[in-house]
């Protein structure tokens, strides 16, 4: 893992605060490496010979890729289309290009593969090329591709760029001074939308600023999904392994939880057994009910301690609505000329 991943699993506070020494002296540094991506980004790709729809982030690490992955696919499904998702799987170890099943494990394919694949047909590829033709082979008629939008290998019809509402885009410096990939005005002539996710005065930046760009621009919000278990009243031990922990304890909150602890993880954690037999024993010792994300829950395989903690975990499913459904269908069926 380079220093580039290790810190988009844990975001430095600073880069989410008003500019200071710190960021100032990495600046220089933030230039050169924001130069770096955009050169790479212009970089001619090779084409699928399906279309391609890359959902993707301005930031390191970014959030909610995934559940707008999953909202794309719907419109699309009902659009008549065969969607397949394409991913890198991070964190899973194998480099395809392979078709993922719901048994594999995330240790091979990645936690966010196995989310996708309960959608639609999911290659998981380093080879991003290679993945596309997988899935057509395998009867996609466009394809999704999580993450990727600052890779040019295989080129895209059309980029829909997460951001999130409540840090948008930070100081708005690249990194090492920054959470941006480069800078907004050089990234933002390679997204065809940008979808602002949930409420923030940082998202409402990030959207004006995209309005005024002549990019499409939506706003959507998490929420529960229906088949959520109720929690109301129950003390809970929250365990979690995602990029923003804070919000998913929010939830539990919302939905009338008593947290009476939490445990917290870096994003795509790979729980030991060890650790699955800690938590298991500290909720039952206290007699609380050990509740995690959907995308924790494919990281709790592969042993008998982590299989005893998913068997008395309750997930929290979510899923992602757009605020104007109708305007986000139709621009995806004229961006692709689709029978609607």
């Amino acid at each position: 893992m380079n220093l580039r991943q290790r810190i988009s699993l844990k975001a430095p506070a600073f880069w989410y605060r008003p500019r200071g020494w710190l960021a100032g002296l990495l600046t220089p540094l933030s230039r050169f490496y924001g130069d770096k991506v955009i050169a790479r980004m212009r970089q001619p790709g090779s084409r699928a010979g399906v279309p391609v729809v890359c959902i993707g982030n301005f930031t390191l690490g970014g959030a909610g890729k995934t559940p707008l992955a999953l909202a794309v696919a719907d419109i699309l499904i009902a659009a008549g289309q065969r969607p397949a998702f394409l991913t890198r799987g991070y964190g899973g170890s194998a480099k395809g290009p392979l078709v993922v099943k719901l048994d594999d494990a995330a240790d091979k394919v990645g936690d966010e593969a196995l989310l996708l694949a309960r959608k639609a047909l999911t290659v998981k590829s380093v080879d991003r090329p290679a993945g596309a033709a997988l899935a057509i082979e395998q009867g996609a008629s466009i394809i999704i591709m999580d993450d990727g939008f600052q890779n040019p290998s295989l080129t895209k019809d059309c980029s829909i760029i997460a951001v999130d509402g409540e840090t948008g885009i930070g100081n708005g410096l690249s990194f090492p001074a920054g959470p941006l990939r480069a800078d907004i005005h050089d990234q933002i002539g390679f997204a065809s939308a940008v979808v602002v996710i949930g409420p923030g005065d940082a998202g409402t930046a990030v959207y004006d600023f995209a309005r005024g760009s002549s990019v499409a621009v939506f706003r959507a919000r998490i929420g529960l999904d229906p088949q959520a278990p109720s929690l109301r009243g129950k003390r809970v031990l929250a365990f979690a392994g995602i990029g923003r922990p804070e919000k998913f304890f929010k939830t539990l909150a919302d939905m009338g939880a008593i947290i009476a602890a939490t445990e917290v993880f870096a994003d795509h954690h790979a729980f030991s057994e060890e650790e699955a037999a800690r938590i298991a024993a500290r909720a039952q010792a206290a007699k609380l009910v050990p509740v995690t994300t959907t995308k924790d829950m494919t990281r709790l395989a592969g042993g008998p301690a982590r299989i005893g903690l998913a068997s008395i975990s309750e997930t929290v499913p979510i899923r992602l609505s757009f605020d104007d459904e109708e305007a986000m269908h139709d621009f995806l069926v004229k961006r692709f000329r689709l029978a609607g």
